[in-house]
């Protein structure tokens, strides 16, 4: 049987962003690979952006929940925020999703929404609870077949990279008690050397050309000095949580 890989994402360009290495270096072993996409509706442009990028790096069609960014209505227009809607109702989505991909692996934001955003942080939230709920026959009747993945991935980064990038971007250490991105480096479960991948996955968060020097994460990677950006293009970081 062919293994399988799921990752959930809050927006048109996390793949890339957080996972890309990852799906780009298991499409080409022969994986199946997919994507939910929370926010984004059909027919935008930042939709078609995403089914370029999910091109690039073999992950399948877009598989967009259609509801709006936080920060952005525009990205779904006429349909309620991702925030806002029912949390079972996300789940019974992302449940259906799992039952038809069947991964072996799911992949989301750690805990933190990898920097905090709400929209990552509902997912991940949403994304735990859909892949434990999946498994059940008593649950999500209408969802398709129970099916239960073996672990679920959290993308972080290790604390002492975020310092040092930190260090790099704003030439000083982060104020004591700063919310930081990222986990205790012991806590990281795999590290994930994706350098063969980085120009592809360099070149999926480029499809998503409406982000690019809007002041998204994407940017901000983009203002890291040359070895930082060579490290966080060649390395992926996770959790693991076994079911």
């Amino acid at each position: 049987m062919t293994f399988s890989v799921l990752a959930v994402h809050a927006h048109p360009d996390d793949e890339a962003i957080w996972t890309g290495g990852t799906l780009a270096k298991y499409a080409d072993e022969g994986a199946r690979t997919a994507v939910v996409t929370c926010t984004g509706a059909e027919g935008t442009l930042r939709a078609r952006e995403l089914e370029r990028a999910l091109d690039i790096l073999g992950a399948g069609e877009p598989r967009l929940l259609g509801f709006a960014d936080a920060r952005n209505p525009d990205s779904a227009p006429g349909r309620p925020r991702f925030l806002d809607v029912p949390f079972d109702e996300t789940v019974g989505l992302l449940v259906g999703h799992i039952r038809d991909v069947r991964p072996d692996v799911v992949l989301t934001y750690d805990g933190f929404g990898g920097y905090g955003h709400p929209d990552h942080v509902h997912v991940h939230r949403a994304a735990l609870a859909a892949v434990e709920a999946a498994g059940y026959d008593q649950l999500y009747l209408d969802a398709g077949d129970p099916w239960r993945p073996h672990a679920l991935y959290l993308a972080t980064i290790p604390r002492s990279v975020v310092t040092s990038h930190w260090r790099a971007v704003f030439g000083a250490d982060p104020e004591p008690g700063q919310a930081l991105p990222g986990v205790p480096d012991d806590q990281v479960s795999a590290a994930l050397d994706v350098s063969r991948w980085s120009e592809r996955k360099w070149a999926a968060m480029h499809a998503h050309e409406s982000e690019v020097g809007r002041g998204a994460s994407m940017t901000m990677l983009t203002s890291l000095p040359e070895p930082a950006r060579t490290q966080m293009l060649s390395n992926e970081w996770y959790r693991r949580i076994a079911f």
